[in-house]
């Protein structure tokens, strides 16, 4: 269950793709038989010819692919050159200064932020600002009926005539998303995966997130996330709580209609769990948010020490496996060898 690959195909797509269409071109398709002049003109390539692998297709999909490139970072490049401009241009005659923590021989500054155990607060602020720069930075306003929150309001408020067009700060952003978050107690696991599916939504529904419809497609993305990544999950019943003026059967349609658009395809592999951490963590140094760092004390050192002699024993223990099977040149040290007699 992944996404299909559909005959059509938009200007930016894979550059694999474009280097098979030239490679088809290269060699054209002819006819065995009788001989045709040249006045009949070029011959058309075979369906199956054209057809593009979904492989070649899942290439261009950074939530399925590792190798592609993330959307979010993509869009915020613009931005950080703008800043990193005016950051030059501000301080060419000044002398900056240390807005940032840097280790030295007697202090180790370390975050408490990893790939396997995110900070909460330091990755939904990251996740925030990656879908503020896809609502800022998106190439048009394509999207559903079902993420219209003028169609389906969240809270029984008036719905702004301009709230098309107004785009949402990022602070906006991260309170709703926080407000969530906290009062449904969800994991910073949970966030990234929901960045995940938000961006596999855009891709296979070929829509955007804009000002009419960021909550709705948000909120779809942490109820499938939550679903997924928690072992207890939260119910549709209990995201109504949090929003009072929202319906059950709101959520299970918007839910479905969510799961339709993704193909039913939820599989989030562990490396491209590992990219989106990575690449937020980057859209973070580039943004000035910095995961909060403290310097290294004796408690935190013997808890490192012990996990590094733990994960010691396990890699000896799997060299002894290894030797037992089969003998490599990293594992001869201590071998004992027998001389060779010549005749």
């Amino acid at each position: 269950m992944g996404a299909t690959v559909s005959c059509c195909m938009s200007p930016g797509g894979s550059p694999k793709i474009a280097r098979r269409a030239v490679e088809l071109d290269d060699y054209p398709i002819t006819t065995t038989g009788d001989d045709v002049s040249e006045d009949t003109g070029t011959y058309l390539q075979h369906i199956s010819d054209r057809e593009v692998p979904d492989e070649l297709a899942q290439e261009s999909n950074p939530s399925d692919n590792a190798r592609a490139s993330t959307i979010f970072l993509n869009k915020s490049q613009t931005d950080v050159r703008e800043k990193r401009r005016s950051n030059y241009l501000s301080n060419h005659h000044t002398s900056p200064g240390l807005s940032k923590k840097y280790s030295s021989c007697s202090t180790i500054f370390l975050d408490d932020s990893t790939v396997s155990l995110p900070n909460l607060k330091s990755t939904v602020k990251c996740v925030t600002l990656a879908i503020y720069y896809h609502i800022k930075n998106r190439d048009s306003n394509r999207s559903l009926d079902i993420f219209d929150e003028k169609i389906h309001p969240l809270t029984r408020e008036k719905v702004p005539e301009d709230y098309y067009s107004v785009d949402p700060e990022h602070k906006l952003i991260y309170r709703f998303v926080r407000t969530l978050f906290s009062s449904a107690q969800l994991t910073a696991e949970c966030a990234i995966v929901t960045l995940v599916y938000l961006e596999r939504l855009l891709t296979y529904a070929e829509m955007d997130i804009c000002p009419c419809n960021w909550k709705r497609i948000v909120l779809g993305a942490i109820l499938l996330a939550s679903k997924v990544w928690d072992d207890q999950a939260v119910w549709n019943v209990d995201y109504c709580q949090i929003l009072k003026d929202i319906t059950v059967e709101d959520m299970n349609e918007m839910e479905r209609h969510f799961l339709e658009l993704l193909q039913f395809n939820i599989n989030v592999p562990a490396s491209v769990y590992a990219k989106y951490y990575f690449d937020l963590r980057s859209l973070a140094d580039d943004n000035n948010l910095n995961f909060p760092l403290e310097p290294l004390d004796n408690q935190r050192a013997t808890k490192l020490e012990a996990i590094s002699r733990l994960c010691e024993d396990r890699y000896k223990d799997l060299g002894k496996v290894t030797i037992r099977r089969s003998l490599s040149a990293d594992n001869l040290v201590g071998v004992r060898t027998t001389h060779a007699v010549l005749s």
